[in-house]
């Protein structure tokens, strides 16, 4: 939990600094003082093993705007009597994913017709912001020692897929796995994972951690990932 909730409150401060702090046995992620009231973002409460009650208290107490919580869950599909505890308490159950982990101590061989690589360069980054859309990396993060490593592949002079990997205290976040849908099932994203882990394990890094779809948990664990649990996603409903 410690590793998804530094690894997403980064991301989610390229534009904004969305910060994490805790609030008696539940964690929120928010955004930081804004000027204009109408620009905030909706909070996110993150528990683990904190009844549902108790957190439904917490956030309804403590978000005076909109909010959602991500729940995790035990297990390698959603708790039904956690659903349904929700439910009651007249949220609406949005989507889980699967919470997968990488100790890193094997790591298969990958090879694919991308040229993979990490961005180093301001061009690169520029040319990945641009294949997908949105902010991958920012300059800062070209060091060498940058908290931040964005990865990206190559076939024919174009960009076709990118991943990054996050420094967290406890390890390191793996966020934006994504391959264009036409260079899918060439190994690509699989190619790409392979170049992140081994930077990871060659950085000292212990655990790699992300959440997937259930289909794509399918391709992680051909790397070596496992499933340790999964995430539930909730919102208030109107009253």
């Amino acid at each position: 939990m410690e590793v998804f909730t530094e690894g997403f409150s980064f991301t989610r401060s390229f534009t904004h600094p969305y910060v994490t702090t805790q609030v008696g046995p539940v964690r929120v992620l928010r955004d930081g003082p804004r000027k204009n009231h109408r620009d905030i973002r909706r909070d996110e409460w993150v528990a683990a093993d904190t009844p549902p009650p108790e957190v439904d208290r917490i956030a309804r107490e403590n978000s005076p705007g909109r909010f959602c919580l991500s729940i995790f869950n035990d297990g390698r599909t959603p708790d039904a009597e956690v659903c349904a505890a929700y439910k009651a308490l007249h949220y609406r159950y949005a989507v889980s994913e699967p919470v997968m982990v990488h100790p890193l101590a094997r790591i298969p061989r990958v090879s694919c017709p991308a040229v993979i690589r990490r961005v180093q360069t301001q061009a690169d980054a520029d040319r990945v912001n641009k294949a997908a859309g949105q902010k991958q990396i920012l300059a800062e993060h070209l060091r060498a020692d940058a908290p931040l490593r964005q990865y990206f592949a190559e076939l024919d002079g174009a960009i076709v897929g990118w991943v990054r990997s996050i420094t967290c205290k406890s390890g390191n976040w793996c966020s934006n796995m994504y391959v264009l849908p036409k260079h899918r099932r060439k190994g690509i994203g699989s190619a790409l994972l392979e170049r992140m882990l081994r930077d990871d394990r060659a950085h000292g890094v212990k655990l790699a951690v992300l959440t997937a779809s259930h289909a794509g948990a399918k391709l992680y664990a051909t790397l070596g990932y496992r499933q340790i649990a999964t995430l539930l996603f909730f919102t208030p409903k109107k009253r």
